[in-house]
């Protein structure tokens, strides 16, 4: 099965317009079952859809999962996920996530076998470790494999993410931020020990260059033959993002 994340920032690329439709090329060029999107609706009011449901069938072969509060918003807190049209879906969770700015995650439950999280962490170390702490309390109501996506907003390869990697797998297919010119691996895959990550990467085509500040990551998994101990991993990406004091001035993922 092939997994993404996008933070689609609105739907508005780097030429500061809002191009729905130029977000779900890129998307369809990732050619995934499931799509995890992050900033999938507007900030202000009621939070309308940053990528209205109806282009999304209209325009791909994927289908938004029921997860807004409201009759507006494609998300939770801007958290969004896509299906493959056809793939049975069940048990959609909005997740509360602790911290000074609204944050949150979803889940669901694909074709009775695989349990996706999409997850948009906060901007602060403190608030990201106790959102973690918040999200593994959540997903521990599932006996599915499962699978967590998104902008985990974690600059170093190594650190932050201990509480997580205690009981999944987690990898960075490469340099996603900034879209122009990328330098940190932010957007994760997090998989339980009876998945196994067996390709993933970065959309860099043109468009992924310019719909967003954020690329989207891939990955293909599989589920293990038979579940062996836990795996504690933080994988790297191609390129190690520069230290926190040799950040270039970049916009702040948010």
């Amino acid at each position: 099965m092939r997994v993404a994340s996008y933070n689609i920032r609105k739907a508005v690329g780097l030429d500061r317009r809002r191009n729905p439709h130029r977000v779900l090329n890129v998307i369809n060029r990732l050619d995934a079952d499931v799509v995890v999107l992050q900033e999938a609706d507007k900030r202000l009011g009621a939070r309308p859809a940053a990528l209205p449901a109806r282009l999304i069938e209209a325009e791909t072969d994927l289908t938004p999962v029921p997860l807004a509060g409201n009759e507006v918003s494609l998300g939770f807190h801007g958290n969004s996920i896509l299906v493959r049209r056809g793939l049975k879906v069940s048990a959609p969770k909005r997740i509360d996530l602790p911290g000074l700015e609204p944050r949150g995650a979803v889940a669901v439950d694909v074709g009775d076998r695989l349990h996706v999280v999409g997850v948009h962490l906060g901007l602060l170390r403190r608030s990201r470790q106790a959102q973690i702490s918040a999200l593994l309390r959540a997903v521990a109501d599932s006996d599915l494999p499962t699978a967590i996506l998104g902008d985990f907003n974690e600059w170093s390869p190594h650190l932050g993410l201990e509480g997580l990697s205690h009981h999944f797998s987690v990898h960075a297919p490469g340099l996603s931020f900034h879209a122009a010119r990328p330098v940190a691996a932010l957007d994760r895959v997090a998989l339980s020990d009876e998945l196994e990550l067996r390709h993933a990467g970065v959309e860099e085509g043109t468009l992924a260059r310019i719909a967003s500040d954020h690329l989207p990551i891939w990955a293909e998994i599989g589920f293990r033959p038979q579940a062996s101990t836990p795996v504690s991993t933080v994988s790297s990406p191609p390129a190690t993002p520069p230290a926190a004091t040799d950040r270039p001035a970049l916009p702040p993922s948010r």
